[in-house]
């Protein structure tokens, strides 16, 4: 009798489970939608799966739950990909917080105007676009909202929500002003830099005045005079008619001889480019290709970022004078001189990025665009068609760092100490910047090497600056992946998941190149080496006795610094670490090497 108690009980318990989990099936059709809709590393489909709330417990990774409803999402640094489902997420009402920091997510930005209990809406660093919902206004208990580095445009709603306190939405295209709400007015200037075209506080940009509304037009009064008017009007009309077939003629004549003006000017053109003036053959086609298909829409489209260059447009860029700079594994460099006496850098894309879509390009460029730092070649505006794709850099009078340390020519004196110091200070330092503002990718250069160092000088000494930087994602197979320097990493040659630690890598080579003097891949004494094998030649000599061989001739004849070379040398084999998990971040990186610069002044 006790059994069978004991039985009626658990079966009674279990059909209540069931009828709970089950109570709530919108919660859970949401989950899976947005299960189907993204691609994710951390293999969403075989966790969500059976019900995502039991009691306040969930088994679902990111979910959190209480009283059997989803109360939480969390999916930071998930590394999702795709777009958000419509519906997304309308059902899951008694939300509280959305989570999607750090992730690829395109497309517009969720609807969420039913979670009447949503408090922190934290969906920066993606790729959402268009505008920001109006009704994100509504959401009367919202207390964080986070949509930084996006590419979002439009203007900002009158957010006024007593209950917001954390408000962010720095580095998207938004225009207009600011509006002067209570809420807003308190949040930092950092909170609105870097877009478009915002203006008003907390930013030092004036609001243009506002364009007088047009006076409204007087109502004409009936006049005695009207019958007389009327038939002035008729007769007018009869002389325009007689003279209708006349002034057609005029017109097409006039138009047909536009018209054969320029065509003969695009002749000309041809011509000119044909004759080896202007940027040669990738000038050639892509400006065959423009006037080919203009009238059918096809025609490429070039989008100047930095408006605060001199405005130039694609008939500008394929006029000018230029010169081919060099060809690197993304594409050719061309040093272009515009005939207004500007000077810019125009990389022409190779085919390893030909089948990339025009919205994905744009969106990439625009957050490549926006990273600007004194250590990275400044991004000026990007052209896009089926068949050419161009990116305009500034102009910097240089040489690659290559360059520098192995073609005597390019130099006069040796490299003492403090120059290659100060060159791997500010490589690290326009690292550092580029892996905290490009969070959402796993590599964020994914080409850093020697001949991607531009080094200039002035009266001050050399400064570097890196350029081919955050082209990964424009990547699509890892055939072309493989002319990138990460392919030389351990985790690549392994066919291993990359993050950011790849890119940690290539610094330490780059470091290890700087003091030695010596090429990767080149005979380092006895072993003939490929890329990757300078990290084990110079561990080597290091386990054994700490021998200056490893150190450049040039710098062997004085011993100044030796120590802290061998302080950086340690740093170069720690970010060569064939374990990317026990290599150290760029930030840890780039304080050391400021505490070595540091003891060094106060040794001198």
């Amino acid at each position: 009798m006790m059994n069978c108690f004991h039985l009626l009980v658990l079966f009674l318990l279990s059909l209540n489970m069931k009828v709970i989990s089950e109570s709530f099936p919108g919660e859970r059709a949401a989950l899976f939608l947005l299960r189907d809709s993204l691609t994710s590393l951390n293999d969403l489909h075989g966790n969500w799966t059976g019900p995502p709330c039991i009691d306040n417990l969930s088994r679902w990774k990111g979910i959190t739950c209480f009283n059997w409803h989803v109360v939480q999402i969390v999916l930071e640094g998930f590394e999702l990909l795709g777009y958000l489902p419509p519906a997304f997420p309308q059902n899951i009402t008694f939300l509280t917080q959305l989570n999607l920091r750090n992730n690829s997510i395109s497309g517009t930005l969720p609807n969420l105007s039913n979670l009447v209990f949503l408090e922190h809406a934290l969906l920066s660093y993606n790729r959402f676009y268009g505008s920001i919902p109006l009704e994100y206004v509504g959401l009367s208990g919202l207390a964080e909202l986070e949509l930084q580095m996006n590419y979002l445009d439009g203007q900002i709603p009158a957010f006024d929500q007593a209950s917001l306190d954390s408000f962010n939405v720095s580095y998207n295209h938004l225009v207009g002003p600011i509006p002067q709400t209570s809420v807003l007015q308190k949040f930092p200037k950092s909170s609105f830099d870097n877009n478009s075209d915002l203006c008003g506080k907390p930013l030092d940009v004036l609001c243009p005045p506002p364009s007088p509304a047009p006076a409204p037009s007087p109502e004409a009064a009936p006049s005695p005079e009207a019958p007389t008017k009327n038939k002035r009007l008729a007769v007018w009309i009869i002389a325009l008619l007689i003279a209708a077939p006349s002034m057609v003629f005029l017109l097409f004549t006039i138009v047909f001889l536009f018209y054969n003006k320029k065509v003969q000017a695009k002749e000309k053109a041809k011509n000119e480019y044909s004759a080896g003036y202007g940027f040669g053959a990738w000038a050639k086609n892509m400006m065959s290709y423009s006037f080919t298909n203009e009238d059918s829409g096809r025609s490429g489209t070039l989008e100047i970022y930095n408006k605060e260059y001199p405005i130039f447009d694609l008939d500008d860029l394929l006029r000018a004078a230029a010169e081919m700079l060099g060809k690197g594994s993304l594409g050719t460099t061309y040093k272009a001189t515009l005939e207004t006496g500007a000077v810019v850098a125009v990389k022409r894309f190779d085919q390893m990025i030909g089948f990339v879509k025009k919205e994905f390009f744009f969106q990439h460029m625009h957050l490549l665009a926006s990273s600007k730092h004194e250590n990275l070649v400044e991004i000026i505006s990007f052209y896009y068609s089926e068949e050419q794709k161009l990116v305009v850099y500034e102009f910097i009078p240089s040489y690659s760092l290559f360059e520098l340390l192995h073609d005597s020519r390019v130099r006069g004196t040796p490299l003492n100490w403090s120059t290659r110091l100060a060159i791997i200070k500010d490589i690290a330092r326009g690292l550092a910047f580029l892996h905290h503002s490009l969070p959402s990718h796993k590599v964020p250069h994914a080409n850093l090497g020697t001949s991607n160092v531009l080094i200039h000088q002035d009266s001050q000494g050399y400064h570097s600056k890196l350029t081919d930087f955050g082209f990964l994602h424009l990547i699509s197979n890892k055939k072309s992946a493989e002319k990138l320097t990460i392919s030389k990493s351990p985790e690549f040659v392994q066919g291993k998941k990359l993050t950011h630690k790849a890119d940690v890598y290539c610094f330490g080579i780059i470091i290890l190149e700087v003091i030695t003097g010596k090429v990767p891949g080149e005979s380092l004494g006895e072993i003939e080496e490929t890329t990757s094998d300078i990290s084990e030649w110079v561990r080597t000599v290091v386990n054994n006795d700490w021998s200056t061989d490893i150190l450049d001739a040039e710098m062997l004849a004085t011993r100044e610094g030796h120590g802290a070379m061998f302080e950086l040398t340690e740093i170069a084999l720690q970010c060569t670490d064939m374990m990317p998990e026990r290599r150290p971040r760029m930030d840890e990186v780039f304080a050391r090497i400021e505490e070595i610069e540091q003891m060094k002044s106060e040794n001198e």
